[in-house]
Parts: structure tokens; C-alpha cells; sequence
């Protein structure tokens, strides 16, 4: 990206994405991000939600996993149980 701006952050600690940032990474209102802050440099990642074909993909591959280890419903709910009960 060849986009190079400056912004100053207000006293309520927002920050504005100077425009031809935003329209360069096509950021529309509501975009969410994840804020990575360290030493004096601070990233923000897009958040977007996956594709239900991505997401599908996903638990294609959750379930092969798991019938390959040899794991069966009732570990599942076992675990669950579990983990509720760590709370």
C-alpha cells in the first residue's frame, strides 16, 4: 500500500483513519478490528467473518480430526461437562 497519512488521537482516545486510507481498504462504518499494541507500535487487523463455505470447511476438517484420534460424542460431551464444571 502506497497510502501514507498522519491522525492524532482525540482525548477520548478515538482515532481517525484518514480517508484515502479507508477507501484504498474499502473500511466501511462498523468495520471491527483487533488492536495489537507494543513498544511504541500499534496494529489494527480487520476483523471479518468467514465465508460459510470457509467456515463449512472448517468443520469438515474438525470432524475428520476427530474421527481420525478415534474421539466419539460421548468425549465430546464429557469434556464439555468438564469445562462447565471448571467455572
Amino acid at each position: 500500500m502506497q497510502t501514507l497519512a498522519t491522525t492524532r488521537m482525540s482525548s477520548k482516545g478515538q482515532v481517525v483513519i484518514p480517508e484515502d486510507v479507508r477507501s484504498h481498504l474499502h473500511l466501511e462504518t462498523g468495520t471491527q478490528f483487533v488492536v495489537v499494541g507494543e513498544n511504541d507500535v500499534i496494529i489494527l487487523k480487520t476483523i471479518q467473518q468467514p465465508a460459510m463455505t470457509e467456515f463449512d470447511d472448517l468443520v469438515r476438517k474438525a470432524r475428520h480430526q476427530a474421527r481420525t484420534s478415534g474421539m466419539k460424542r460421548s468425549d465430546i460431551t464429557k469434556a464439555i461437562s468438564l469445562a462447565r464444571e471448571q467455572k
